[in-house]
């Protein structure tokens, strides 16, 4: 196979939730550290082990919790090699569920900022693993220019169709597992990553192709590998005995059933349970071992595990099992390839009989091992069991055609054999980590080849773009929106216009408003206000710098990727609700429409009526009766962390006051935030976030009281600052 011709690359890979450690990764521990945090742990070191990488940064959150580890506390791990663990706070400093993580993610936005800010370089790609690392690679893609590979392990849209399906509730599910923000933000990863990185075809043709945003020919299914020097065959029959799952079996010399998944209800290991239970043939060929993560007490167990747990155990009870299944209550990463070569050795199978599984690691191993498998038939199992020809899929939801298929599979030990050998030939032959790595890399040249014209735009826009004098040397930056925020309220104004004036060179001013730099510039001089020393405009398409009104051409080079003015307002032509404001409302990088809201379609549904024409864009919808159009890249906060990165500065650094939908994403993140009294409905859903204080007061005075609820006390300006 020749090899890529690939630069050296610095990856930069994001998988955000769950306990991830390289040292006895606790995998199975909970429903959030599964199959996704053995990937990528293998394939950072599977990278950092080739010469064409320069370093591999993966970066996931740092937890400080007595419940777990204090490695999980560690802002570094070494892996080996070129590789590294990075762990950045953000958020309550606990543990969280990845379903409770969502509102804390543009901390993270702003924390990875920040980290990479202090590197030699920036990285060259960013890889994000799941829906919530694939929103925060979308965010620093679309600031840093750097393009996006994205894993989805699971999709949310699969998830959700296949519960509901179950008879679940879509209230409660959307209370659950925030289905709504998830599939949000897959639809716009898929729009801004440059490829995806599939393990099966079937991810491609059936999960990813239910986005309308993703496009199939940026997949490339690349299989993941196994470790061979974990998981290899026992050479004979031995006789040996593995204490913790002997144990718990009257006759251990029977074949091993063995099933190995986290205790979620998608992995219906229930089903499975209630097959062999009601089986008394079943149960005289083999035992049932039920590896369901890890668990102390069972009574603090977290909701949905506890659920499928409880409901195992009492299945037990339920058939009278025991002696015949062994629920080990905990293991170790390093006992499970024993687990695999102690069932080959008895022979017996690994079953699989998840509802649908996106790939099926597990399967791997197991053929590495010379264990045969009996699989679902839903997902990517089809892919493995078609390549090493080492078992039989199943229905997972018949229970007896699950039955049927476990004796079949048992029944020929000639076959079993042979299924045994080509396991072991398949993974060698098509799923080893140095063939992953290989078409990994292809795949990443492919994407820089296609962006190379891009980023060289974008890295001549950002070397280019003018300094903000002294910007650095302010002890921080205030940042308001005008209407309604800043003006509205004579009194209020004079009073903040004062408190800056005392500050002097000490704070930097500046305003970012939906209106363009002419209407702004009006209603600043109306109410009498010097000009700023930062002006993002036009819902941050544009960005000035005072007195002299400089405009920073680089931010709108690196906007204009992949911005279609003209094609954009003929796809809205027509659309119920929308009609396009005056022509001095208007911009080169914005379209700007008034809104009837009885009339409008959803914001939802105008995105799909664009990525149905192959358009790209931002919609910012605010008061209830403004819609703006702008380029992907675009908005208050983007343009807020482009002078910060630009300046060397954290979004720490700024105090931001806003009251409206436009305003969301520069109060999002890690800036001090201040939402003023008389703010707009919409904003509410941002109440408790953290680092975002809801005025009591209106206009400026609620911007005085954010100022105070932030301790900031600069005190009489020096002299020389007020000369």
């Amino acid at each position: 196979m020749k090899p890529p011709a690939s630069r050296p690359l610095r990856i930069l890979m994001l998988s955000v939730h769950g306990l991830i450690r390289g040292r006895e990764p606790e995998l199975g521990r909970n429903a959030d550290t599964g199959g996704q945090t053995g990937y990528v742990l293998e394939l950072a070191r599977a990278l950092a082990r080739d010469p064409r990488i320069v370093h591999v940064d993966l970066v996931t959150r740092l937890i400080e919790d007595e419940s777990v580890s204090r490695d999980y506390a560690m802002p570094f791990e070494d892996l080996g090699g070129r590789a590294r663990i990075v762990r950045l706070p953000f958020g309550p400093r606990r543990y969280l569920r990845k379903e409770v993580l969502w509102p804390h993610l543009g901390q993270l936005v702003d924390a990875c900022c920040d980290y990479l800010r202090g590197q030699p370089t920036l990285p060259d790609l960013i890889h994000s693993h799941y829906a919530d690392a694939g929103w925060v690679g979308k965010e620093l893609s679309q600031l840093l220019g750097i393009p996006l590979l994205h894993t989805g392990h699971s999709l949310g849209r699969c998830k959700k169709e296949r519960l509901l399906a179950a008879g679940r509730g879509e209230a409660a599910l959307e209370r659950n597992f925030n289905f709504a923000r998830r599939i949000a933000a897959e639809e716009e990863t898929l729009e801004q990553a440059s490829a995806v990185i599939a393990s099966t075809h079937d991810e491609v043709k059936s999960q990813y192709a239910l986005y309308e945003a993703f496009r199939p020919n940026r997949a490339s299914v690349i299989p993941p590998g196994v470790d061979t020097s974990r998981f290899w065959p026992s050479t004979a029959r031995a006789h040996r005995s593995l204490p913790w799952i002997d144990r718990f079996l009257t006759d251990p010399r029977k074949p091993l059933l063995v099933a190995i998944a986290r205790p979620a209800p998608k992995k219906n290991l229930g089903t499975l349970l209630t097959a062999y239970g009601e089986d008394p043939e079943l149960q005289a060929l083999a035992n049932l071992v039920l590896v369901a993560g890890t668990r102390g007490d069972l009574r603090e167990a977290e909701e949905t595990a506890r659920g499928v747990l409880l409901d195992l155990v009492l299945q037990v009870d339920r058939f009278d099992l025991y002696g015949r299944v062994a629920l080990p209550k905990d293991h170790r990463a390093e006992d499970v390839p024993d687990l695999y070569r102690l069932a080959a050795e008895r022979g017996g199978l690994l079953v699989n009989p998840a509802v649908t599984e996106p790939f099926g690691l597990t399967l791997l191993e197991a053929a590495a091992s010379g264990l045969p498998v009996v699989a679902t038939e839903n997902g990517g199992p089809r892919d493995i069991v078609a390549s090493c020809r080492n078992g039989l899929l199943v229905d997972p939801l018949d229970r007896d055609a699950l039955r049927a298929t476990l004796k079949d599979a048992l029944s020929d030990e000639v076959r079993w054999r042979r299924w045994a050998r080509n396991g072991i030939r398949g993974v060698e032959r098509t799923y080893t980590w140095t063939g992953h790595v290989e078409s990994y890399l292809r795949a990443c040249d492919r994407v820089l080849l296609r962006e190379r014209k891009r980023i060289r735009r974008t890295d001549r826009a950002r070397a280019g773009s003018p300094a903000i004098r002294n910007l650095a040397q302010t002890e921080l930056v205030l940042l308001c929106d005008i209407d309604e925020t800043l003006v509205g309220d004579r009194n209020a104004l004079d009073a903040l216009l004062a408190w800056r004036r005392q500050a002097g060179s000490r704070v930097a001013f500046g305003i970012a408003t939906g209106r363009t730099l002419q209407r702004a510039l009006e209603v600043l001089e109306a109410w009498g206000v010097p000009v700023p020393d930062i002006l993002i405009t036009s819902v941050g398409t544009e960005i000035h710098y005072g007195p002299g009104l400089r405009r920073d051409d680089g931010w709108a080079v690196h906007l204009r990727h992949p911005w279609r003015r003209e094609a954009l307002a003929l796809a809205l032509t027509g659309a119920p609700g929308l009609k396009l404001q005056p022509e001095a409302n208007q911009g080169e990088l914005k379209l700007s429409y008034e809104v009837d809201p009885a009339r409008m379609s959803s914001v939802e549904r105008l995105y799909t009526r664009l990525r149905e024409k192959g358009l790209k864009a931002r919609l910012v919808y605010s008061q209830g009766k403004y819609l703006d159009v702008i380029p992907l890249r675009a908005g208050k906060g983007p343009a807020l962390r482009y002078i910060a990165l630009r300046e060397g500065l954290s979004p720490s650094h700024f105090v931001v006051a806003g009251d409206s939908g436009n305003d969301a994403d520069m109060l999002l993140g890690d800036t001090r935030a201040v939402v003023v009294g008389n703010y707009k409905p919409e904003l509410e859903p941002l109440r408790g976030s953290e680092r975002i204080h809801f005025a009591t007061a209106t206009y400026a005075r609620g911007i005085l009281e954010g100022l105070e609820h932030y301790g900031v006390d600069l005190g009489p300006a020096r002299p020389e600052e007020s000369a």
